[in-house]
């Protein structure tokens, strides 16, 4: 089968956001940058030549789903600890060479849930940044990929207890490798530009080949930036005054990564490509949340062989997600998801859809909160039957 090309402007536009000299501003991020100025959590400090900021947050849960939509009897309960965390940010030596440190410990947060899945990874996120000033940094290590939305919000600041569908199917999630930021004024917007040379093959890797994964994103905010970088945090909890909009493309071509998707899924005996093209937008304004992305992925083969011999089906075609909410100044948010997923090869992987509906209450907004969703959820093969099934979850999130 034809295997695709390299794209030379493609990664002369990557070159270019390494290594030209930019003016921006850093932004604090969900999960990219290490969180210098925090008013929660414990700090450690020793004039400008340490910082260590000290942070935990942990995920409690109760969910069930029903057999189908004719058989409400339970299928299954999940009841357990959904993630665990503890995360350090700082600098030592000077404020322009800062780290950032995060670490697992429950069983599924350190990707322990599939068949043979042995090895626990504890280390999520292990970078070191280099900051030249206050407008531009770079960063070397394990962190998340500049991807789709949902993927870079961080898990403690989503509106429902699990990312949708379409994220599942074609993130790009975490990588090692060489990342980039800077940011640009166009008028009175505000333009930011991420890029990454990473290794393809995701997080706490035990193997690797001469294959890299190139990713880029760009993204626009033509109203002017968010309160509290809020584009990167799920519903409008703080209320932004004027309407903000921020709106996102990238692509990552991932080159003969060993995974079914790249940075995540089954490992594979030969390499394939994959190119996963990402496009996503977000609004606020006084209370008021509008979210939505659009995923497509493309790979050299639609199947190929597994360590034990199986074939496996490689995820490819096109997801899309929509959320809509609104909180109340008590903190009380009502929220709406539909997302679809629709791949290529409809035979081998399902079409799905799920509709949520979400209630969350926020006492230290995304920090401590309770959360609990129902939602109605499909799924079909090409020539078979559709499943039908309805879930409901409860989650409580504590952190400082």
């Amino acid at each position: 089968m034809r295997q695709p090309k390299c794209r030379p402007a493609f990664f002369l536009i990557l070159l270019l956001v390494l290594l030209a000299p930019a003016l921006a501003q850093a932004q604090t991020e969900s999960d990219e940058k290490p969180l210098i100025n925090v008013s929660k959590g414990l700090s450690f400090a020793k004039d400008s030549l340490f910082l260590l900021n000290l942070r935990f947050r942990m995920q409690n849960r109760v969910g069930v789903r029903t057999n189908s939509l004719d058989d409400w009897t339970v299928n299954d309960i999940e009841a357990r600890v959904r993630r665990l965390r503890l995360r350090f940010d700082g600098f030592v030596g000077s404020p322009k060479l800062q780290y950032y440190i995060q670490l697992s410990f429950s069983r599924a947060d350190q990707d322990q849930e599939g068949e043979g899945e042995d090895d626990a990874k504890i280390i999520r996120d292990a970078v070191v940044s280099y900051h030249f000033n206050d407008d531009f940094y770079i960063a070397l290590g394990q962190a998340k990929l500049p991807g789709n939305r949902q993927r870079m919000v961080s898990s403690g600041s989503l509106q429902f207890a699990d990312r949708s569908i379409a994220n599942r199917a074609f993130t790009v999630d975490r990588d090692f490798g060489l990342f980039a930021y800077y940011t640009l004024y166009p008028g009175e917007g505000v333009l930011r530009v991420k890029g990454a040379l990473s290794t393809g093959e995701g997080r706490n890797i035990t193997r690797t080949d001469n294959g890299l994964a190139y990713t880029i994103r760009a993204e626009w905010m033509p109203l002017g930036d968010f309160r509290n970088t809020g584009q990167y945090s799920e519903g409008d909890l703080e209320f932004e005054p004027q309407p903000r909009l921020a709106l996102a493309a990238g692509v990552s071509e991932n080159r003969r990564t060993l995974q079914t998707g790249g940075q995540l899924g089954d490992p594979l005996i030969a390499p394939i490509d994959l190119t996963t093209w990402m496009a996503d937008g977000i609004a606020k304004w006084q209370g008021y949340a509008l979210q939505m992305e659009w995923l497509y992925r493309s790979s050299s083969l639609p199947e190929a062989q597994g360590l034990g011999g199986e074939i496996l089906p490689i995820g490819q075609g096109r997801a899309f997600n929509v959320q809509f909410s609104k909180v109340t100044r008590r903190y009380w948010e009502g929220v709406f998801r539909y997302a679809r997923l629709s791949p290529r090869h409809a035979e081998r992987l399902p079409q799905q859809e799920e509709w949520l509906l979400g209630v969350n209450r926020y006492f230290n907004k995304h920090r401590i909160k309770c959360q609990f969703n129902i939602g109605y959820y499909n799924s079909q093969l090409t020539g078979a039957p559709r499943r039908e099934w309805m879930g409901a979850m409860f989650q409580v999130e504590f952190g400082i």
